[in-house]
């Protein structure tokens, strides 16, 4: 390294000042949600869901915490599976659990409506298979799919909506932590611009 490079390493790390900027961002981040509490606030709505609904998944309240960050990611059934180890079928069930709806779950071979006319009625699901020309399993998925579809019309999509809080209040964090990092980088670097010559 000659003495040109030398000099200007050492004034680039005196002017980013580089605990100063940790300080700042440490105090930004713990002045909104962290990961622990993120997942602590999930965890609260998770349990809060399945003592109020009656839950049809297998997974445990950890895993149920995955799907939500997962699902908001935009990621699918499948990859969600991959990630947990279970079976796509686990997850679809244990997201519409949640609330958590995709286009798949209203894409339907009969008209849906139609199930829930024949479900109204008291129909069995052995009827309304056959009524319907589709088997007893998907009946109760699509049964289920419109349970917790009046389940949050009931309460104006409470938990939906208190999931999105949580992880906005995240995304938050996340891009105030980057414009803390930019800003001290974009600082370091102007003063180098005026101030070195060659």
């Amino acid at each position: 390294m000659d003495k040109k490079t030398e000099e200007l390493r050492d004034m680039f790390l005196n002017m980013t000042d580089e605990a100063t900027v940790t300080e700042r961002q440490e105090e930004t981040h713990g002045s909104l949600s962290t990961e622990e509490k993120i997942q602590e606030q999930l965890l609260a709505v998770v349990t809060e869901m399945r003592e109020r609904y009656e839950f049809n998944t297998t997974l445990d309240d950890e895993q149920l915490a995955t799907v939500v960050r997962r699902f908001y990611a935009g990621d699918d059934d499948e990859e969600i599976a991959a990630e947990l180890g279970e079976r796509e079928e686990s997850v679809a069930r244990a997201r519409i659990d949640l609330h958590l709806f995709t286009l798949s779950d209203t894409e339907t071979p009969f008209e849906i409506e139609r199930l829930r006319m024949l479900v109204d009625d008291d129909v069995s699901t052995a009827d309304c298979a056959g009524e319907l020309d589709i088997s007893e399993a998907t009946v109760r998925h699509y049964q289920r799919v419109l349970e917790a579809k009046d389940e949050a019309r009931a309460v104006n999509q409470q938990y939906t909506n208190e999931f999105e809080n949580i992880l906005q209040d995240r995304e938050i964090s996340d891009r105030m932590t980057g414009d803390i990092q930019q800003d001290g980088l974009d600082d370091a670097t102007d003063g180098m611009e005026t101030n070195v010559s060659f």
